[in-house]
């Protein structure tokens, strides 16, 4: 036990996210119809609020020099133009739809053909392990790493990458909005970033040490349920209950204090991320 919370202390980001879109190969296609799906939205999440603005400047309140330039097109009649800027907006909101679509569809098929795979190589792997490695390794641990981990691993591709894609390219079009409207008050507003990306590094470091030792005493209640329940006859025979429950529940509240810092970490970054912002 002490060995695999070793194992889940050193930090292998990059090798072992390399070594997991590698199960994403067989399915380039469907990855990147969803890739261009989440690029195409994040243009159109942008552009929807600059709509907006347009409509503002050229018609509720005119300012001088909005009438050449990408929107010239528009009919100067007040009435009209703000009904062609929403004529462009639903085009954009049924976009999105189609696009959303496409890029949940595909990245959860994808995420279940690669949970498959990655199941059926485990197994795999499993029936060509020695007997002696069921010895030292308890089944409930084994059925953690096959079900509940490859479980984690598939959130991570079908949402966790979709994220971070998503506001990554929704990021850069707002500040190349903001900078190419006004870039000193752009200037201004980035003042803010160095304290969001510290404080963004400090709730890393803390809830990925919570979810490492989440997810061993996943493991671990997995692990005492099975050996205990299988051997419940054995347990009752020599009257243990009660020891075994006590140590039970030291490893189920080692689970519940390791999700109390999760949910601390993210009370703390919440609030306070989006009072810096």
């Amino acid at each position: 036990m002490s060995q695999e919370e070793e194992v889940l202390g050193k930090a292998y980001d990059r090798r072992l996210m390399r070594r997991l879109l590698t199960y994403l190969r067989p399915y380039r296609w469907q990855v990147v119809i969803a890739l261009v799906s989440i690029v195409l939205k994040s243009f159109c999440d942008v552009l929807g609020p600059y709509l907006t603005k347009v409509a503002i400047d050229r018609y509720l309140a005119p300012t001088g020099g909005t009438t050449a330039g990408v929107w010239s097109w528009l009919s100067p009649h007040p009435l009209t133009g703000i009904a062609q800027i929403s004529a462009i907006y639903i085009g954009l909101l049924l976009l999105t739809f189609l696009l959303e679509f496409l890029q949940t569809y595909y990245m959860q098929w994808t995420g279940q053909k690669v949970m498959f795979d990655l199941r059926s190589q485990i197994f795999r792997h499993l029936q060509r392990m020695h007997i002696a490695f069921y010895d030292k390794n308890p089944v409930g641990r084994l059925v953690t790493r096959v079900t509940t981990d490859v479980d984690a691993l598939n959130e991570m591709f079908t949402s966790g990458v979709v994220s971070i894609f998503e506001d990554i390219f929704v990021l850069a079009g707002i500040l190349g909005i903001m900078l190419c409207m006004n870039w000193k008050l752009a200037l201004i507003t980035f003042a803010v970033l160095p304290l969001i990306i510290y404080s963004t590094k400090i709730f890393r470091d803390k809830v990925r040490d919570s979810y490492r030792r989440i997810r061993t005493a996943i493991a671990r209640i997995n692990a005492y349920l099975q050996e205990h329940v299988s051997g419940m006859v054995v347990l009752q025979l020599f009257n243990r209950e009660r020891k075994a429950y006590d140590r039970f529940s030291e490893i189920n509240r080692s689970h519940m204090d390791a999700f109390k810092d999760a949910i601390m970490a993210y009370s703390l970054y919440y609030p306070g991320s989006r009072s810096l912002a």
